[in-house]
């Protein structure tokens, strides 16, 4: 047997005991398996959807109008701080959506215009009048509707439901699906509290903080506070950090001991927005805190240099920068290792405590279990009869070699369920349909390869030219409908919301694992067959 013939069967061998692996916590064997294999398990299966094991469906509406006057009112107050530091004799007010600012006065007018660039000049007769731009309306609108993303999904990542469904619909909704949940008024309870921002410090004095593990998985913050709380200090309490490797993507979590007392809440903290520091080309977070923030955080910062500031939100640490020295005028810049996007993320918390858009509940539907097994026995049936059927039709038609393209389809099936349960894949009744579609694909591609054989039977070639022939002549008709479809799916996933995505990604990772089983599986077989003996027809 040549030596490429026999790598190809070791990968084979090797993907299928993977893909088996990963899938065995959908199975009873699971079950039965020791506590450290299911404590080390690299996957936790392939999760089944709202619609096949019911759950909770929420729409709510974010009040961006709302989020425009609580902004006004912002302004309003930072300008009279900022009047105040100043000792300019001048004093502002909200009036409906405008701004008004008496007396009216050139330096007046250049303090609120340096300082508020989004504000238009409505009128300069007598008093000062100002309204907020469309533009920056519409970006507070657009940010309040961020925030409150951010905040549900803090609060589901703390009520433990097991891959979410959570994104924004149109301009100013925020659909919420929540597969398993059992109890659906605790967990709309909890998803429409308030988020709260507050700063603590770090105590990296105490000897439990040296202590305590540099980082663990999600899941094991309970053991870690039970293993320390009767030596965590009554001032004292730990929450946790998480963090994402930015190569692996592998989320893990920092156990922080934090002091207890609350030094500055969000509710004092006008803006954070993400800049790009020139020297360096790396993105930072500014933050604005009002008149009496401004004078608390510059007393945190004189008391505290080099130590460590941790800005909470929701009993999550996000960041814990060192205090370097004393920061007066109520601006602060946030450093560290960040991304754009992670700089985006953390300034949308950072407001998430300065700007809480109200929100309402437009639907709350519960979806019950027994919708669930409807869906999960329909798909069932349907994918099997349709398997068999093709099954059937294979060997039937061509003989032989459909029973080779029936064992490439199992294999498809297997590996396909294998890499979904590796991706912790929620699996839908679209996401069934488009395990079904890729299975019709898989049988098109042998029957390509399997007609083209045929041809160059017909045309006098024997049985070992004429698979190498088929092979090679349909190779790039298939490859070239492969990869057509992945960009299909690629597209669907990009765009689509939900249902659509899983359609997508059963799609994509079927029509990817199919190239591998056509091209390589099936061939695998017919050079094994060339390896024992001299073939002289060929069933087909």
């Amino acid at each position: 047997m040549k030596k490429g013939v026999l790598w190809r069967i070791a990968i084979i061998a090797l993907t299928v005991i993977v893909a088996v692996i990963f899938f065995l916590p959908n199975t009873p064997v699971f079950q039965n398996m020791p506590e450290w294999w299911k404590k080390n398990m690299p996957s936790k299966g392939i999760v089944m959807g709202l619609d096949l094991q019911g759950g909770l469906h929420l729409v709510f509406e974010v009040e961006g109008d709302k989020a425009v006057d609580i902004a006004t009112e912002r302004i309003v107050s930072s300008l009279n701080g900022m009047f105040e530091r100043k000792k300019v004799k001048a004093s502002a007010k909200k009036e409906g959506s405008l701004v008004t600012i008496a007396p009216a006065g050139m330096d007046v007018r250049k303090i609120v215009e340096d300082t508020y660039p989004a504000l238009a000049l409505v009128d300069s007769k007598d008093v000062l009048q100002y309204k907020l731009s469309e533009k920056e309306k519409q970006r507070i609108r657009d940010t309040a509707t961020d925030q409150v993303l951010e905040i549900i999904r803090n609060r589901i990542d703390q009520f433990g439901v097991a891959e979410p469904t959570i994104h924004r619909q149109a301009e100013n909704e925020i659909v919420v699906q929540l597969p398993g949940v059992k109890d659906p008024k605790r967990a709309v309870e909890i998803i429409g509290k308030t988020a709260q921002l507050e700063f603590k410090l770090v105590d990296d004095e105490s000897p439990v903080a040296a202590e305590l593990p540099p980082s663990i998985l999600p899941g094991e913050e309970n053991a870690v506070l039970e293993k320390f709380k009767e030596r965590i200090p009554a001032t004292d309490e730990i929450l946790f950090q998480r963090i994402v490797n930015k190569e692996t993507e592998v989320v893990t979590k920092r156990p922080i001991l934090l002091k207890k007392d609350v030094l500055l809440t969000g509710d004092l903290l006008t803006e954070a927005k993400v800049n790009i520091d020139q020297r360096f080309n790396e993105p930072y977070v500014s933050i604005s805190f009002n008149n009496a923030g401004a004078k608390i955080f510059e007393e945190i910062t004189g008391q505290n240099v080099k130590k460590r500031l941790a800005i909470i939100l929701d009993n999550n640490v996000y960041s814990a920068p060192v205090i370097q020295e004393r920061i007066s005028g109520g601006n602060a810049q946030i450093t560290g290792s960040f991304g754009m996007e992670e700089a985006k993320d953390l300034a949308i918390v950072l407001r998430a405590g300065a700007l809480p858009a109200p929100v309402k509940i437009l639907q709350n539907v519960t979806v019950g279990p027994s919708l669930g097994r409807d869906s999960i026995e329909a798909g069932k049936r349907a994918g099997l009869v349709g398997t068999l059927l093709v099954v059937v039709f294979m060997v039937f038609y061509y003989r032989l070699s459909g029973v080779i393209a029936d064992l490439a389809l199992v294999l498809n099936i297997v590996l396909l369920m294998g890499a979904m349960a590796s991706l912790n894949s929620t699996l839908t009744m679209p996401g069934i349909a488009g395990i079904i579609l890729a299975v019709g694909m898989a049988v098109d591609s042998n029957v390509l390869m399997f007609e083209r054989m045929r041809e160059e039977l017909r045309s006098g070639k024997g049985p070992r030219a004429a698979v190498e022939g088929g092979y090679k002549k349909a190779f790039w008709t298939i490859f070239d409908s492969h990869v057509t479809t992945l960009i299909t799916a690629a597209v669907l996933f990009q765009f689509g919301t939900g249902p659509i995505k899983g359609f997508a990604v059963t799609l994509s990772l079927g029509v990817a694992i199919n190239l591998f089983t056509a091209l390589i599986g099936t061939k695998t077989v017919f050079d094994i067959a060339y390896a024992k003996k001299e073939i002289k027809g060929l069933s087909i």
